[in-house]
């Protein structure tokens, strides 16, 4: 599990592509602290697990669905990317609950300055839309943010110079690809209140006839 607060900005080295999947090798530093095989980083939000380490930099291995759902296979050596390790039990939570698993990508359709504050709009799908709630949180990039407003084709978001500054939010341009992550809360809820399958009604003891017997 993740906190959304970036811990640095790190450079991806190189992509290896397979016949679906890649190997990825990110340069960067703070985030090996402390940092073995097989523990997990997000990268762009993507919670991945290090295969290799060396100095000044780690390689993880990427499936064909992590390709798919996320705009890792569209960057390039030299892009920056954001990096945060997994939190500690013993560490402070400042953002939201990230899983680092990405629900789908976003496109950044405006950049606006706002006095010290800069606003992105960023266009998502409605599978995207649907959980995003004004005030509510959202993992853009792996970077907690709060959402300020949302309509029926992209919501927006307004970002600190901190956070625009040890990000590599800085980088991105409009028409550049994000990955996004709903609050997970959202989803586990809408899950929780749907109807159980007709089967699982039908396996129950309560019945009506069972009711009745005992007087309801």
């Amino acid at each position: 599990m993740f906190t959304g607060i970036v811990e640095e900005t790190g450079t991806l080295r190189s992509l290896s592509r397979g016949q679906k999947s890649c190997v990825i090798h990110i340069q960067c530093s703070t985030v090996l602290e402390d940092t073995k095989i097989g523990d997990s980083i997000a990268v762009n939000g993507i919670c991945l697990t290090v295969t290799g380490m060396e100095s000044g930099g780690f390689t993880a291995d990427v499936m064909n669905e992590t390709l798919s759902r996320s705009s890792l296979g569209q960057t390039s050596p030299g892009d920056p990317v954001n990096l945060e390790r997994a939190m500690a039990a013993n560490g402070r939570f400042g953002g939201h609950i990230v899983s680092g698993h990405i629900d789908g990508t976003g496109v950044i359709r405006d950049i606006r300055s706002d006095d010290n504050a800069v606003w992105y709009t960023v266009e998502a799908p409605p599978e995207i839309l649907r959980y995003v709630v004004e005030k509510g949180s959202i993992a853009i990039d792996g970077i907690s943010l709060t959402v300020a407003r949302v309509d029926d084709r992209s919501f927006q978001v307004s970002v600190i110079p901190h956070t625009r500054a040890v990000t590599a939010l800085s980088s991105r341009r409009v028409g550049s690809p994000v990955n996004l992550e709903n609050d997970i809360v959202g989803k586990y809820v809408e899950k929780l209140m749907q109807p159980a399958p007709p089967e699982d009604s039908k396996s129950s003891p309560i019945t009506m006839e069972f009711l009745a017997q005992y007087g309801f």
